[in-house]
C-alpha cells in the first residue's frame, strides 16, 4: 500500500520518539534546536509541531509560547517533564492540542499524535481488521 504524505509534522527536541511515528502517513521533520526549527517555520510548509517544552536554546516554553503568539491556530503538542504540573499549566493555557509527559508510553504518544493530525492510527486498524482462524 502507498501512503502519500500530505501532513507536514515539524519535531523539535523530541528524537526519542520518532521512532514510534514512522509508519504515520506524515512527512516528519525532526531537529534538535528551537532556533532550527524557527528557520523551518519560516521556509517549509507547516501544518502542525510537537515540541519538547525545554529545549536547550530557549528553556521555559520559549519556542511554543511564540509558535502560538504567531499561528495560534497551529495544532501544537507540548511534551513535558514528568510531574510538572507547572509545565502542564502554562503549556495548556497556551492553546496547545495536547500535553503529554516525557515517560508516557510510545502507544499513548502515537494515539495523541494521531488525534492532534486526525489520522487513523495503522497499527489500531491492522488489530481492528484482524482476522482469527477458529
Amino acid at each position: 500500500m502507498l501512503i502519500v504524505a500530505k501532513t507536514n509534522v515539524l519535531a523539535v527536541g523530541v528524537h526519542n520518539r520518532i521512532e514510534s511515528l514512522k509508519e504515520l502517513p506524515i512527512r516528519l521533520i525532526c531537529l534538535s534546536e528551537a532556533s532550527q526549527a524557527v528557520r523551518s517555520l519560516k521556509t517549509e510548509s507547516i501544518h502542525s509541531v510537537i515540541s519538547h517544552w525545554n529545549l536547550k536554546d530557549m528553556p521555559g516554553g520559549t519556542f511554543i509560547k511564540g509558535l502560538k503568539s504567531i499561528r495560534p491556530d497551529m495544532p501544537t503538542i507540548a511534551v513535558i517533564e514528568t510531574d510538572n504540573p507547572q509545565q502542564e499549566i502554562q503549556a495548556r493555557s497556551l492553546g496547545v492540542a495536547a500535553v503529554v509527559t516525557e515517560d508516557c508510553s510510545e502507544e499513548h504518544f502515537r494515539q495523541i499524535v494521531c488525534g492532534v493530525l486526525g489520522l487513523r492510527d495503522a497499527a489500531v486498524l491492522e488489530d481492528l481488521y484482524a482476522v482469527k482462524e477458529l
